[in-house]
């Protein structure tokens, strides 16, 4: 596996003068081919690549924005460029930039917030051409600024226009979201369905509580674009999802008055009943010996 370790290391692979140690925009057109190769990171990357509309699938649609595609990577991630041992030409261009250039500024205190670093792939943003122009614009003033003798000034307005960026690919994806609203239903009612299989089956006993990743991994998507979708098509996170339909399975047990609460709760997949009537009188108001005696 190829580590990236440094900025410059990046951009001289591609060919590249490094302009900043910290932070750089790479034409990856000007590389040599390449071996395809699993590779990491040590900083944050956002690319934009080249896709001609119909050529690539999003998960069962054809892309519906044919201006280019944007993946964000975050340090650490692993990222494997398949077909492995294949020669290739590099296409696009990378904005890289290390952890330390925004390290005590507000983007630095609110980075984890762009859920969309922890995206997979096949999960990347499509660019419509007025979306397209917005994120070359904003390219463009942070190429600007790190072509120039760095001064006091420097690193403020290099993670401003950064920060811009950012808000602006949240609003796409937001926009994004919207526009595969069909296919996004899909996946709730997938959801659903797997939720209420895992519920109602020996799972919750066998496999205790279940998590946001176990669906996210049995529909294939990254955990944040997951959770992110369902809190857009549905109001509330995955989690609250998850706990809503526990409890409505446990309202049912409760009414049961031949077991007591604990076993309810070890037959829901809590390993402590505390826990299980917390969360009980937390989403339903009382705990679960008042619904009992209420009902």
């Amino acid at each position: 596996m190829v580590i990236y370790d440094t900025i410059k290391k990046y951009s001289e692979t591609f060919n590249n003068k490094t302009l900043h140690p910290l932070i750089n925009l790479v034409d990856l057109n000007k590389s040599n081919e390449l071996v395809r190769t699993k590779f990491t990171l040590n900083f944050y990357a956002i690319i934009i690549k080249e896709t001609n509309c119909g050529d690539i699938r999003y998960g069962n649609k054809y892309y519906d924005y044919s201006e280019g595609s944007v993946v964000f990577f975050s340090p650490n991630q692993i990222i494997t460029n398949e077909p492995e041992g294949e020669l290739h030409q590099p296409y696009g261009t990378a904005l890289i930039f290390h952890p330390d250039i925004i390290r005590g500024t507000s983007l630095g205190k609110q980075i984890h917030e762009y859920s969309f670093f922890g995206y997979q792939s096949s999960e990347a943003l499509h660019l419509s051409d007025r979306e397209r122009e917005i994120v070359n614009h904003c390219f463009e003033n942070i190429a600007t600024e790190i072509s120039q003798n760095i001064d006091r000034h420097s690193k403020k307005l290099i993670v401003a226009n950064l920060e811009l960026l950012l808000k602006y690919c949240s609003r796409f994806y937001d926009r994004q979201f919207i526009t595969r609203e069909n296919a996004n239903q899909g996946i709730i009612e997938r959801f659903e369905t797997l939720l209420n299989n895992y519920i109602f089956s020996e799972k919750l006993k066998t496999e205790g509580l279940p998590s946001v990743a176990y669906f996210a991994d049995e529909l294939h998507l990254s955990a944040n674009y997951f959770g992110d979708l369902i809190k857009k098509e549905t109001g509330k996170s995955a989690l609250e999802f998850i706990h809503l339909k526990l409890l409505e399975a446990a309202k049912e047990k409760i009414l049961d008055t031949t077991k007591s609460v604990s076993e309810v709760a070890y037959e829901l997949g809590f390993k402590h009943p505390q826990h299980f009537t917390r969360l009980f009188k937390q989403k339903i108001g009382v705990s679960p010996n008042e619904f009992r005696g209420l009902n």
